[in-house]
């Protein structure tokens, strides 16, 4: 199927034009193309997951897996952690037709990223940062963004050196979760951020603990930030960003919705009459993606005995039938303008690597294909989902085992 060109949007230009940058945060596993379809509905930016540089380089399956778009996934930037030059740049360069911008992880703080010289860890060598984004800066042009994810650290000082340097290294715009790499829960520094803040030219996005609209709008005024991201609070109500103090039914019906629709091709869509049924192994989509994200949007919602039910359901057909029978909804069919708009599109990087391979060392290149580590996200469903249902734990039926760790 032949699709039109992905428009594409001027990321800076919404920091001048809006009042405050509503962002929602890359997410492991959660900030989908899906995801990303419902909550841009209400926000201004979204980003993808984390994907690891290295294997989006070498890898047509970790492409396929990690990134997918569509004609309204606008504005989007995609997040890489990578600690090499040939790595962020290649995945950069072919990414950039499909996406506003890219953004460097040097934030995460979970182990295996660190074990992997990835995430906060690039913060013990910043001029590894600086050459990241110096690079990817003169290789693709203007409008597209080329900005940096962080932690403040312990010393404001060396917090506000590295900042100052990012942007005379050429970034657009950074975000900034003000809380050290080993603090991942309770208050975070507004003092710090704000100094950060002050100590720029360019746009700085706010991160860390806000759930809620009034709370974005809070930071703001106390920091002086353009944008302010949210991760966790969004999962649990996409209606944040609207100013709505949970999910709607409404919601959940678009959440379906989307979801059904993303499973469908051009040729099932005009052979099908709307069955209100997901393949149990459809395309674009894991049961995982969609199960997890009813869970958090429906946590206030349902009551005990019906989270007790739901959260342990194993396939879209019960999980459908369930939601059928306790509120009367089902996914519909979208119109067919609405279908092509949100059809998967198909990302052609041929032709596109030739910067990557340039930039490769020599030694790097001797490589076997397969010579790299792809993390499996899937592997475990994940400590927020534990979390989130961790008041079932002694129930009867419940085994809330391998959970998902992101925090805000």
């Amino acid at each position: 199927m032949t699709h039109p060109e992905k428009p594409t949007t001027d990321v800076l230009e919404l920091f001048y034009t809006k009042k405050l940058v509503k962002v929602c945060a890359p997410m492991v596993r959660y900030s989908k193309l899906q995801f990303r379809n419902l909550v841009s509905q209400y926000c201004d930016l979204t980003f993808t997951p984390m994907i690891l540089a290295d294997s989006f380089c070498k890898s047509n399956k970790a492409r396929s897996n990690e990134f997918t778009t569509n004609l309204i996934d606008t504005p989007v930037i995609t997040q890489f952690a990578a600690n090499t030059v040939h790595d962020f740049v290649g995945a950069s360069y072919m990414v950039a037709p499909y996406c506003d911008g890219v953004d460097l992880n040097c934030g995460c703080p979970q182990r295996w990223a660190r074990d992997m010289n990835l995430g906060c860890q690039m913060l013990k060598d910043p001029q590894k940062i600086f050459e990241l984004v110096r690079e990817c800066r003169n290789r693709i042009a203007k409008p597209f963004t080329i900005s940096v994810k962080t932690r403040i650290q312990q010393d404001d000082r060396e917090s506000v050196k590295v900042c100052q340097a990012l942007e005379k290294c050429g970034v657009s715009f950074m975000t900034i979760h003000a809380r050290t790499p080993d603090n991942n829960s309770g208050s975070i520094k507004e003092e710090s951020l704000k100094l950060i803040v002050d100590s720029v030219n360019v746009p700085v996005i706010g991160n860390g603990g806000v759930v809620s609209l009034d709370g974005c709008y809070d930071l703001q005024e106390k920091t002086g930030v353009k944008g302010v991201m949210v991760a966790n609070a969004l999962l649990s109500n996409p209606l944040l960003f609207a100013g709505s103090k949970s999910t709607s039914l409404e919601c959940v019906q678009e959440w379906l919705d989307i979801c059904y629709n993303s499973t469908l091709t051009l040729e099932t869509y005009d052979e099908t009459v709307c069955r209100g049924t997901i393949p149990e192994r459809p395309p674009n989509l894991t049961f995982q993606c969609f199960h997890h994200h009813l869970v958090f949007m429906l946590d206030k919602v349902f009551t005990r005995r019906q989270k007790k039910i739901f959260n342990n359901l194993t396939c879209f057909k019960d999980a459908l039938e369930f939601l059928d029978n306790t509120f009367g909804l089902r996914p519909q069919l979208f119109t067919r303008e609405q279908f092509m708009n949100s059809v998967p599109l198909q990302p052609q990087y041929e032709g596109r690597e030739w910067v990557y391979k340039e930039l490769k060392p020599f030694e790097d290149s001797k490589m076997h294909v397969k010579d790299f580590i792809e993390y499996d996200y899937e592997e475990s469903k994940g400590k927020l989902f534990m979390d989130k249902c961790k008041e079932l734990e002694g129930d009867s039926g419940c085994d809330w085992t391998e959970m998902f760790f992101e925090k805000d």
